[in-house]
């Protein structure tokens, strides 16, 4: 999300906007808001914590193969990826991989 990379300092956001200045802006829409929801309403995320949901369900609903996250709280950890990971099956959507930016190699934060 946009707006997300430019939050923080402004050197650090800077990068964050360079890093991402090739990728598509992934379109909002009914099935995304809709797994977003669930994904609240299940409990894989919380309920205050409904931009974290719609960033998962935007990367499901759209078939990207990773999700790059340092949101290790409510996203990239062991347990909420399992239930993130159980949500988005049941729906029958592939829960793309959900790791670092270090994690995936390459990229520096």
């Amino acid at each position: 999300m946009v707006e997300e990379a430019k939050a923080g300092g402004a050197e650090a956001a800077q990068r964050r906007l360079a890093a991402i200045s090739g990728l598509p802006i992934l379109e909002i829409n009914d099935a995304a808001e809709e797994l977003g929801k669930r994904l609240m309403d299940e409990g894989a995320i919380p309920s205050t914590r409904a931009e974290d949901a719609l960033h998962i369900s935007l990367a499901t609903v759209h078939g990207m193969d990773f999700l790059l996250t340092w949101n290790f709280r409510h996203i990239n950890n062991a347990e909420m990826k399992a239930r993130i990971r159980t949500v988005i099956e049941a729906v029958g959507y592939e829960c793309p991989v959900i790791c670092s930016p270090e994690e995936l190699g390459g990229i520096e934060p």
